[in-house]
């Protein structure tokens, strides 16, 4: 199998089968062998039925957060190429070509770019756009030595054998910043792509704490650990 498309998954019932239709058309589309792969985090709504309608594979994750849900998803893909990304409608699965290409020419790993790309009216809070992103990828950048400008885009795509190899461990979305910072230790080649991120349509139902999560990405930062 080429491809896992990887979504983590909390309660999403609104939007995961939108997601996975996305997809699930770009496989079809792109005549790939590939899978949709749910990391389920612990759902208590109908998002684990929903995603099993629309065709993807559910495995439960046993520890909650973000990055839990992630590991968890990078160990159980069939994949040899997984692209990832969070099932709230804010990004457009159907349109993962440029990821896919820049995995087959031998990137390590491959980001999305939010800043550089398209940004739909509402689709990140002001603060975020403006100040957290900002400051915490040049915080980035400078820790890292790196060029990323969009440390924070959860759109991004791996070779599943590579991500494995980095060993990450952070349970939250901090797990984001472990990703970059160890894959520039290790010299993987990175590269980046220009997104639109789209209006989260789940109703203002976040999962992001912006206090409590931009601390724990700063504190690895510094310090190099999470907290």
């Amino acid at each position: 199998m080429e491809l896992t498309i990887l979504m983590p998954c909390l309660n999403e019932e609104k939007t995961i089968g939108e997601c996975i239709d996305q997809a699930f058309s770009f496989l079809n589309r792109e005549k790939i062998e590939g899978e949709v792969l749910i990391a389920d985090n612990g759902s208590e709504d109908a998002s684990a039925a929903i995603a099993k309608g629309h065709g993807a594979r559910v495995v439960c994750c046993r520890n909650r957060g973000y990055g839990n849900a992630l590991l968890c998803g990078f160990t159980e893909a069939k994949g040899t190429y997984i692209i990832m990304g969070d099932c709230d409608e804010s990004y457009d699965f159907s349109s993962l070509d440029g990821f896919l290409k820049a995995l087959r020419e031998g990137y390590d790993l491959v980001m999305g770019n939010r800043m550089n790309g398209t940004m739909e009216k509402g689709a990140m809070p002001f603060s975020h756009r403006y100040i957290g992103v900002p400051i915490l990828s040049w915080l980035g950048r400078v820790r890292y030595r790196t060029k990323i400008g969009d440390f924070h885009c959860g759109l991004r795509g791996f070779p599943r054998e590579k991500i494995l190899e980095l060993n990450l461990k952070s349970g939250g979305m901090e797990l984001a910043s472990e990703m970059i910072g160890a894959a520039v230790k290790e010299r993987y080649f990175i590269c980046e792509i220009p997104i639109t991120l789209h209006k989260d349509g789940r109703d203002g139902s976040s999962h992001l704490h912006t206090i409590r999560d931009g601390f724990r990405h700063l504190w690895l930062l510094l310090f190099g650990t999470k907290r």
